[in-house]
């Protein structure tokens, strides 16, 4: 990278499917770098594969950044609409004899691996119209363009996750950059962005770390200039095996729909893989003040569900009730069908918020927590709460109903006088509490009974909890 120039990163996948929890952390490290450094940030969408990319996946790329608060620098670039561009490239290095063409048919290919495969030998091109001139024969036949690698001596991929990693040319053989419809490679097709873009960090994941040998072969033949490569090791399940369906959601949009925050995921995959001392709880601010590549592990970082959820719990907790009360009401109108709540509902919410955050972990936990509070009327109870308004119950209930009636409706005044009543029948406040919080909520559990008693008022409240003394 030249000297005084500002870094430019780029995350680069495929539309093949969602916006995958590996895809993401890498899209937020090459962000946080861009952010840190003052540097821009690219998007572009690797839809050479024409046969698997579908809108529908951009889209979810898309919305997933988006969600996740990943804004990039400029328009998004698609890299099918840069094909001529591609070819062009492949096109110069044919006449620069650092490329040429193959002629080799499928059958011929098939039977060269299947000799290499008796023989014991490693699957691989073999060559065989690297020094070859075409002849009359080959006139109108279909052939590949492939790049003339180096046969002799080593690639050095200079890794600043981890370090020199060494491959040695003979283990790497001519790659093809136009496939006989003249469409190009996605490793051709890469390498051409890169460049044109200005690109200079690739950072990604260790998955790619065989391809930056190839393509670094092909750089150097085009000139162009070598960026820094890092790449990053994989996510594991929590038993150390490679992350997958069976270990949970794997898309970004899924933790969304679960109700987790987009600064928890941020957070989150922020240190899966990457540390600063023992902190854990990292604001993005912090993330962008503090993010290197040397914090970096080079280990394979694990999920862990629980602690996710912890971490959740903790921004729900740190975030306004107002902002609460809005990620709430976006994620009801984000369901299928959507569900809109009335001022009234918006605004019981908000008064009810600093109780109940304090017990959820998830969004979709804070909204079961708050569902009472939504519509008005009796409520339809869940099986705890049923088997507190038992026949016993519900005659508790009738019997402190006029003790509650007679006072005024606040806080403090309607505890004094369940407390008082129960006191009088010889009962602990539970005993008393239970079948009230019951018959309110339709729960067994709620934020404190006698602040919602306040906040669901006399008349709504009176009307709730009559419906179960008969």
């Amino acid at each position: 990278m030249a000297e005084n120039t500002k870094p430019v990163l780029r995350f680069a996948p495929s539309p093949t499917g969602m916006l995958h929890i590996g895809g993401a952390r890498t899209a937020l490290f090459n962000w946080l770098y861009a952010r840190h450094t003052g540097g821009t940030f690219l998007l572009r969408i690797e839809d050479t594969d024409r046969e698997r990319s579908t809108p529908q996946a951009v889209d979810a790329i898309l919305n997933g950044m988006t969600w996740m608060g990943l804004n990039w620098d400029g328009e998004v670039i698609h890299q099918f609409a840069r094909a001529a561009r591609h070819r062009e490239i492949a096109e110069k290095l044919l006449a620069e004899g650092k490329a040429y063409r193959c002629y080799a048919t499928a059958d011929e290919l098939t039977q060269m691996r299947e000799e290499q495969k008796a023989a014991g030998k490693p699957m691989r091109y073999d060559g065989r119209w690297r020094d070859r001139t075409p002849g009359p024969e080959q006139e109108g036949k279909p052939y590949v363009v492939r790049l003339k690698a180096r046969q002799e001596g080593e690639t050095i991929v200079h890794d600043v996750v981890l370090g020199h990693v060494r491959f040695e040319n003979a283990q790497l053989d001519d790659m093809v950059l136009l496939r006989s419809d003249a469409t190009p490679t996605y490793m051709l097709a890469v390498v051409v962005d890169d460049a044109d873009m200005g690109i200079t960090h690739v950072i990604r994941g260790a998955d790619h770390l065989n391809n930056a040998a190839r393509q670094l072969q092909l750089i150097e033949a085009m000139g162009a200039a070598i960026p820094i490569y890092g790449h990053l090791p994989l996510i594991n399940g929590p038993d150390g095996a490679k992350l997958s369906k069976r270990h949970g959601a794997l898309a970004v949009e899924a933790y969304r729909d679960m109700g987790y925050l987009p600064e928890t995921m941020r957070n989150y995959l922020l240190r899966l893989g990457w540390s600063h001392g023992d902190d854990e709880i990292i604001s993005t601010e912090q993330a962008v003040a503090w993010f290197n590549f040397e914090s970096i592990g080079k280990s394979a970082a694990r999920m862990d569900y629980k602690k996710l959820d912890n971490l959740n719990g903790h921004y729900i907790r740190e975030s306004s009730d107002a902002v609460l009360v809005a990620d709430v009401t976006a994620f009801l109108a984000g369901m299928t069908p959507p569900r809109i709540l009335p001022v009234t509902a918006c605004a019981r919410l908000e008064a009810a918020m600093g109780s109940l955050k304090e017990r959820a972990k998830t969004l979709v936990e804070l909204i079961a927590g708050a569902e009472f509070l939504f519509t008005d009327g009796p409520r339809t109870l869940d099986e705890a709460a049923a088997k507190l308004l038992t026949p016993e119950g519900r005659a508790t209930l009738a019997a402190v109903l006029p003790a509650l009636e007679a006072t005024q409706w606040t806080t403090s005044e309607l505890e004094s006088a369940a407390r008082a009543f129960a006191e009088g029948k010889g009962l602990k406040l539970g005993q008393v509490a239970q079948p009230l919080r019951a018959a309110l909520t339709g729960k067994a559990s709620s934020p404190p009974l006698f602040e919602m008693l306040a906040l669901l008022g006399r008349q709504e409240s009176l009307a709730r909890l009559t419906a179960y003394t008969v």
